[in-house]
């Protein structure tokens, strides 16, 4: 059975990744924002769960988190599923924080981060970004999902020992995705848990970008080495942590 820790489970797709995941015998480590989100997870760690806390918009917080999670011992699988879709936070929740928490998390051997079909409207434009996100409006939640899924494939290059992969859950009806949503709740998850636990082949490979358990091409930057080098220096300088 796998080690698996989900930022962002108090809710959405990473509280229903963390309930499939428990349901099926295995160990999870859960993520709330603060002690008062907590009372999300109650019954996750009744079941089993271990939980961390902390807010993923500030580094120190963060730092706190990595901490936390490398305290309870070795994962097999990190699903860096937090994220908001506008406001200050974005930069720092949808791509600092998945950096930092990758720079200092013990390596587990399995990484996913979640993007977005938005990632193909990013600009893959590094000049002027406010990492901190105090400069509201500087750039947008599908600019966040591109540096989020360049990230994983700069990750997959740089560690071969690690299966990393960035994943389009699809518009599904989670707080973030609205009632409306057209996708099925189910296939939003089933990815990440798949890619976190299957000895599967295909489960077992890195650098991809994945809707519903089939690899699709994703945003032609993501492959570019020189962006990806660019955005881990820009990121190194700022969480003052670099990947090994």
């Amino acid at each position: 059975m796998a080690r698996v820790f989900i930022t962002g489970s108090a809710d959405g797709l990473g509280r229903a990744a963390a309930q499939t995941l428990l349901d099926d015998g295995h160990e999870v480590v859960v993520h709330a924002r603060n002690n008062d989100r907590l009372t999300a997870v109650r019954d996750l760690v009744d079941a089993g769960a271990a939980a961390v806390v902390g807010d993923l918009s500030d580094l120190e917080q963060t730092r706190g988190i990595a901490e936390q999670v490398n305290h309870l011992g070795p994962l097999h699988a990190v699903i860096h599923n937090a994220g908001v879709y506008r406001g200050p936070q974005v930069m720092p929740v949808n791509i600092v924080a998945p950096y930092l928490l990758t720079a200092l998390i013990d390596r587990p051997p399995r990484l996913i981060y979640l993007s977005s079909s938005e990632h193909r409207s990013g600009r893959a434009r590094l000049t002027g970004i406010d990492w901190s996100g105090q400069t509201t409006g500087s750039r947008s939640y599908p600019d966040s999902k591109l540096f989020a899924t360049t990230l994983a494939a700069a990750v997959a290059r740089l560690r071969p020992e690690v299966f990393s992969n960035a994943v389009d859950p699809g518009w599904v009806p989670t707080r973030m995705g609205g009632p409306g949503a057209p996708d099925d709740l189910r296939l939003g998850h089933l990815t990440q848990e798949w890619l976190a636990t299957s000895e599967d082949p295909d489960a077992r490979t890195s650098g991809g970008y994945w809707h519903h358990q089939r690899r699709i091409e994703p945003h032609p930057a993501v492959r570019d080495r020189r962006f990806q080098d660019q955005l881990l220096d820009d990121l190194a300088r700022f969480t003052a942590a670099r990947l090994a």
